[in-house]
């Protein structure tokens, strides 16, 4: 019989426990618990390492969100939590990481925007939590089919969403191409959260001239901040400068 290797990453415990005993007692289904982004994270690399990799993630989508109550929620597993990572920022991470793990979201209510965000991630399906055991087996055994699984009901909202999304797009990338050669390599230095010393420094220009390329970036991108800025080129497919290579070429043909 063909094992699916499923994790449960939630960090509230009652539901986590719950689900992981549920999951359990099905014949053809071996379950794990993290109770954080991080933690989750070493569990991949440590199964990857030992030659068991899971297949299917469930990701709470509020990870990290504290309990109604205000306190913050159990961990799962008693690691040392070094960091915060959100639900849809860890099906991003897991699915850059290693892009055979399929990646359930599991969501208290529905939500088009988050849900075409999962999918946008990287994620194969949005879940109620308290669906039924079936339902959510139907689902990763269909995931890792390369299905794709959604409520109905939020079918609509998010094509909607994704629709837009790609619009908001297609217009970011026509505004990043009306940059200067050296004003997207500026573009890429604030992508990367460089400030403006440390641009000045890597393209060898004075700060006055970062400061007047940075200007001129905000200006034609249409907003009026760094961190609006970093947004758009995010959109339009603008990644960092490499920090750990070889600074950009001197000379000021490009300036």
């Amino acid at each position: 019989m063909v094992r699916i290797r499923v994790l449960v990453v939630d960090d509230h415990r009652i539901f986590a426990e719950s689900l992981a005993a549920a999951l359990a007692a099905e014949p053809d289904v071996d379950v794990s618990a993290a109770g954080s982004g991080p933690a989750a994270l070493r569990c991949l690399e440590r199964a990857a390492a030992e030659g068991r990799r899971f297949d299917v993630l469930l990701v709470d989508a509020d990870l990290g969100v504290p309990a109604p109550d205000g306190r913050p929620a159990v961990p799962v597993q008693a690691v040392d939590e070094d960091g915060a990572l959100d639900g849809i920022s860890l099906v991003g991470g897991v699915r850059a990481a290693q892009q055979q793990v399929r990646v359930v979201v599991l969501a208290e209510k529905d939500d088009p925007a988050r849900a075409a965000l999962a999918l946008q991630a990287g994620a194969s399906g949005w879940v109620a939590k308290d669906c039924s055991l079936s339902r959510l087996l139907t689902v990763i055994r269909g995931v890792l089919r390369d299905e794709t699984h959604l409520p109905p009901a939020l079918l609509t909202g998010v094509l909607r969403e994704l629709t837009a999304a790609r619009r908001h797009r297609t217009e970011s990338e026509r505004l990043v191409e009306s940059l200067t050669p050296r004003e997207r390599e500026v573009l890429r230095c604030m992508v990367a959260g460089l400030g403006r010393k440390a641009v000045a420094e890597r393209l060898y220009l004075s700060p006055h001239t970062v400061r007047t390329h940075m200007q001129n970036v905000l200006g034609k991108l249409g907003v009026h901040s760094t961190l609006a800025a970093v947004a758009l080129a995010r959109r339009a497919g603008v990644g960092p400068v490499d920090l750990s290579g070889d600074v950009v070429e001197r000379g000021g043909q490009l300036a």
